[in-house]
């Protein structure tokens, strides 16, 4: 049996999955890969495209019943949340009114950006790494950035406007769920719990033997530095990734529960 699996390219997912699309961890089924950004995933998770899928929590309504969560792969946890930069200091209220670029409609990100400044003006989608050159030429006000841009927009003379992370764990106290994986409602009870115990063997075979995944993780991010590469991995893979447990899924609960607040 053969299981297309969608994630992303970045380190985090690289160094995560590098197992299970390797063959080094125990399943009754390969693995296709299939890598894209992680708005695009979404749009084809919309469509039920794949059998196995990360997806943004922003994107789980969108996906109804066609697929189910697992409880192992997530990217969700503490100081991990998206953040608003401009090219000068502003509020959050200021920069959400103007022409703000945004990585995707139906990201996490999109949706904490509604809910903590519902007052929105122009919003500009660009694929995540086009944002920062969107910001720095004045193509757009202000943008909301996620994975590796955080830890380089100041290279780009860019400010911080807010940290929408830190904005979810004041008003709710609980960890920031971004993306998870997702198993297709069509498959079998068994294959999908299969699929939950070869995504966590592979995260735990990635904490194990954190050097396997390097040259994977390298092929697919060439033009990021050793440093962004590592601090990606530090900060999206952590021990909620192995299992989101109760306080994860109370995050993902109150998450989903106020989506359609910002609808």
């Amino acid at each position: 049996m053969r299981l297309t699996f969608g994630y992303t390219p970045c380190p985090n997912d690289a160094f995560a999955f590098h197992a299970l699309a390797h063959g080094l961890v125990p399943a009754p089924f390969e693995v296709a890969p299939v890598l894209h950004d992680i708005e695009e995933l979404n749009e084809r998770a919309a469509a039920g495209e794949l059998q196995l899928t990360k997806l943004s929590f922003g994107a789980a309504a969108a996906a109804g019943e066609r697929y189910r969560l697992l409880r192992s792969g997530a990217a969700l946890g503490r100081g991990v949340g998206p953040l608003v930069v401009a090219r000068e200091p502003r509020t959050l209220e200021q920069a959400a009114a103007g022409r703000i670029a945004v990585p995707g409609r139906q990201t996490t990100a999109f949706l904490l950006l509604r809910l903590a400044a519902p007052e929105l003006g122009d919003v500009v989608e660009l694929r995540y790494d086009r944002i920062l050159s969107a910001v720095v030429s004045g193509d757009v006000d202000a943008g909301l950035i996620i994975h590796e841009s955080r830890f380089t927009y100041a290279d780009h003379g860019l400010t911080k406007v807010a940290d929408l992370g830190e904005w979810w764990e004041g008003e709710t106290g609980l960890p920031v769920p971004l993306a998870g994986i997702f198993a297709r409602s069509d498959l079998a009870p068994g294959v999908a719990d299969a699929a939950e115990a070869a995504v966590r063997a592979s995260v735990e075979y990635a904490f194990a033997r954190p050097a396997a995944s390097r040259d994977y993780v390298r092929s697919l991010a060439q033009e990021m530095s050793d440093e962004v590469c590592a601090a990606h991995i530090a900060l999206y893979v952590n021990e909620h990734s192995v299992d989101f447990g109760d306080e994860g899924l109370a995050a993902i609960d109150r998450l989903l529960g106020r989506a359609p607040a910002a609808a």
